[in-house]
């Protein structure tokens, strides 16, 4: 039997897929590949970056489907299902949006598979797929099943190897798909396996892929005791009320920790509080960060500061003061994303009372949304100016004298070579992709819902 794993690229600018530079391993389908019996041949086809060989022999396809990707992911399974192949679809826009995923698979898995994957395999073979398996949580996440990690092997990826030691996040931030998945709770690995994966590997560059590394305080320190010893250097994500304990600071350069994509959101306590995010305000004080971000830099984290625009609190004003503050700051790298109401969360909730969704309210499906443009109605703005803005910032804060002048922060760019090579290794890049990926086309056809079901 042969089963062939899939990456869904996001979509196109013209008659050709997107071809994404930046692309890291898809992690999830290496921890799939490993679930699967070893009788079993299974394929990895990235669409980021490779044609789709629809034609050649398979007994079964397994599609990741993020919302982001969920479009192109239905044309894909419609193409192999003319073909009468099995397309099983799994990913978090199974939870977000399951009724609608069925539509367009044979099998959808709702939640972790690591719980039901032997089920299903036991059940493809049998030619007996149940329609939906839902399987919740695994818990402990990845329990002794360390990574496929060959199957990513000469496929172009980023030089730094993706590894999990947790999932979700104990914080329910009103536009978190991550939150409705994982229900507020944040599950952990066994620490002892993380340590085994990253020695059976050959990176010293580590990116943890967790929604909230440090939403265990001392899960996450004990995870930083056990990486002392393996010398390697790592990123990953947080949030920035992580600089409050000292030891968990220390800790985290001890191990090799060099950054943190961190939600900053906005510099308006109004609106960190509208999003259900006060936990970026310390005991309840709000200075614009001046105290975390002094903190960051004392201990020389190279910051990727994530913001969000299009807040009911956000004005014109209010985000063109947010890409000065953040320019200021010279962070090493930061994103200026616009608000995306993802199926089921509160935000989601609230523009469709309020009849602010734009795109029938499936914008992921809808052929006139284009990538990075709002599909909403905000406030204090039109839709139009908050695409313009948020692309306004994403310029700005990438233009070639912003990145030159960013490189020369003493206390975080140019810490240490590395740093220092790391960052003009990636600000490059990130420059390109900005360009590249404003304004993509969902998909590759002019997909309707509905069809190829």
């Amino acid at each position: 039997m042969k089963i062939t794993l899939i990456k869904p690229t996001i979509g196109t600018k013209s008659r050709n897929l997107y071809v994404d530079e930046g692309r890291m391993e898809p992690l999830q389908l290496g921890v799939i590949a490993a679930l699967i019996p070893s009788d079993i041949d299974v394929v990895l086809v990235d669409d980021r970056m490779e044609q789709i060989p629809f034609d050649d022999h398979t007994d079964a396809v397994m599609i990741t489907v993020e919302t982001f990707t969920a479009k192109r992911a239905y044309e894909i399974s419609a193409q192999y299902r003319l073909r009468n192949v099995p397309v099983i679809m799994g990913g978090m826009h199974v939870k977000l949006s399951h009724d609608e995923v069925m539509k367009h698979c044979t099998s959808a898995v709702m939640g972790d598979a690591e719980n039901i994957l032997q089920e299903l395999i036991e059940d493809l073979k049998a030619n007996k797929l149940k329609k939906l398996y839902d399987c919740g949580v695994a818990d402990p996440p990845q329990h002794k099943l360390p990574t496929r990690r060959d199957l990513f092997e000469g496929k172009g990826y980023l030089p730094i190897a993706l590894v999990q030691f947790s999932r979700g996040c104990i914080h329910g931030c009103s536009y978190c798909a991550g939150s409705v998945y994982f229900n507020k709770k944040h599950y952990c690995r066994v620490i002892d396996e993380v340590v085994a994966e990253i020695k059976s590997q050959k990176r010293k560059l580590i990116f943890f892929v967790d929604d909230n590394i440090v939403a265990d305080v001392e899960r996450a320190k004990a995870l930083c005791r056990a990486l002392i010893p393996l010398k390697i250097n790592w990123v990953s994500q947080g949030t920035v009320n992580m600089v409050y304990d000292d030891e968990l600071m220390r800790l985290i350069v001890e191990s090799g920790g060099m950054g943190f994509v961190i939600g900053f959101e906005s510099i308006n306590p109004d609106s960190l509080s509208l999003m259900n995010k006060d936990i970026n305000k310390e005991q309840g004080v709000f200075n614009q960060y001046k105290k975390e971000v002094a903190t960051l830099r004392k201990y020389g984290l190279q910051t990727w500061a994530a913001f969000t625009v299009g807040h009911d609190t956000d004005t014109v004003d209010s985000i063109k003061q947010t890409i000065e503050w953040a320019l200021k700051n010279k962070f090493t790298f930061a994103a200026f994303n616009i608000l995306m109401p993802y199926p089921q969360t509160e935000l989601y909730k609230q523009l469709e009372a309020e009849d602010r969704l734009l795109f029938g309210g499936k914008w992921w499906l809808n052929d006139d949304y284009r990538f990075n443009h709002a599909a909403f109605t905000p406030k204090n703005m039109t839709a139009d100016e908050l695409t313009a803005l948020s692309f306004y910032c994403r310029k700005r804060f990438n233009s070639p004298l912003s990145v030159l002048r960013r490189a020369f922060e003493p206390k975080t760019n140019m810490r240490t070579l590395r740093k220092f090579i790391t960052y003009w290794l990636y600000n490059p890049l990130f420059r390109k992709e900005v360009h590249k990926k404003q304004g993509l086309k969902f998909g590759l056809n002019h997909f309707k819902e509905g069809k190829n079901k």
